[in-house]
């Protein structure tokens, strides 16, 4: 339905894990990817317009968001409401004020409820209350949708929406302090791996369960839609599978080659106990992952050692 080759397109977030995997594949397959500078903050109205004014680009993925974990969520609330309304909100606003017809809008599988039925369906939005720990960054993403869908209906704009589950992948973040779960397990098990301890510890009972894809894949999905979906409701974007935190934690264990025992902190919350999106909609449009999670897993740990992890020092 739309042919990507040789468009320009605007990538609002190349520098994120998300984003940057989907420049890279958009290049792949013969777009021309436009970047804003570090000094375009999408969160200011008058800079964003002011760069769409001057660029003009042809099409607009919109994968920039302030992101982060339980902890991050739960300390700065108010921050990952008003920076993730504020950059869906200008950078589609500018979107329609230039004319541009097509954007795609990514949102997060936590716009769902708490205890929506599984595996989660897209009709599933607004029917019950979300996981309070992380509220106000689905809020902010259930904003996006709904902004997608009201320049559909108002001006006939063909904006669309997908919800991709937890992902992971190069470029993720490693910080113990504001990163999701599986970058913080590789982390944790390499370097209790080369402290040589005897143990790590995650959050909560580790009985929650969860759905993983890896960000290649998401990229994948991604320019799919771009292609090929045009429609008012979001579209989900998952693996199909999830297992349990703890199985999650012996397999980033297994991957790094920490042998240690895993201690499980019950003070700390759990959040949702499981969240397993329905992948129906873009399978039957003819759309799979690829990647098994072992082995993304394997690819997110090299990544970790190349470009984040302290080097050896020689000699030592």
């Amino acid at each position: 339905m739309y042919d990507i080759n040789g468009k320009r397109i605007y990538v609002a977030g190349h520098r994120g894990m998300v984003g940057g995997a989907i420049a890279r594949l958009l290049t792949e397959r013969g777009a021309q990817v436009l970047t804003a500078p570090r000094d375009v903050d999408l969160r200011e109205q008058a800079m964003v317009r002011e760069w769409f004014a001057a660029n003009r680009p042809d099409a607009v993925v919109v994968a920039a968001a302030k992101v982060g974990g339980i902890l991050a969520n739960d300390s700065y609330p108010a921050e990952f409401l008003y920076d993730n309304l504020m950059i869906e909100a200008n950078v589609i606003e500018a979107t329609h004020r230039n004319d541009v017809n097509r954007l795609l809008f990514l949102g997060s599988s936590c716009i769902y409820p708490k205890l929506a039925p599984q595996p989660i369906s897209e009709d599933a939005l607004l029917t019950g209350p979300l996981e309070p720990t992380n509220e106000w960054y689905a809020i902010a993403k259930i904003a996006g949708i709904k902004l997608c869908q009201s320049y559909r209906r108002q001006y006939g704009r063909d904006y669309i929406s997908a919800m991709p589950t937890n992902l992971y992948g190069p470029g993720d973040n490693f910080d113990l302090a504001s990163s999701h779960v599986l970058p913080a397990l590789i982390r944790k098990a390499h370097e209790a791996k080369q402290a040589g301890d005897d143990s790590i510890t995650i959050w909560g009972t580790g009985t929650p369960r969860r759905e993983f894809l890896h960000v290649d894949d998401l990229a994948a999905g991604c320019v799919f839609l771009l292609e090929n979906y045009s429609g008012e409701e979001h579209v989900n974007l998952g693996s199909g599978t999830d297992l349990t935190i703890n199985e999650l934690a012996e397999t980033v264990c297994k991957v790094v080659g920490f042998e240690g025992e895993i201690i499980r902190d019950t003070s700390k919350p759990d959040g949702t106990p499981r969240k397993l999106m329905d992948g129906s909609k873009i399978a039957g449009m003819g759309w799979a992952p690829t990647i098994p999670l072992e082995d993304g897993i394997g690819r997110a740990y090299r990544w970790f050692l190349e470009n984040v992890a302290e080097k050896p020092r020689e000699g030592a």
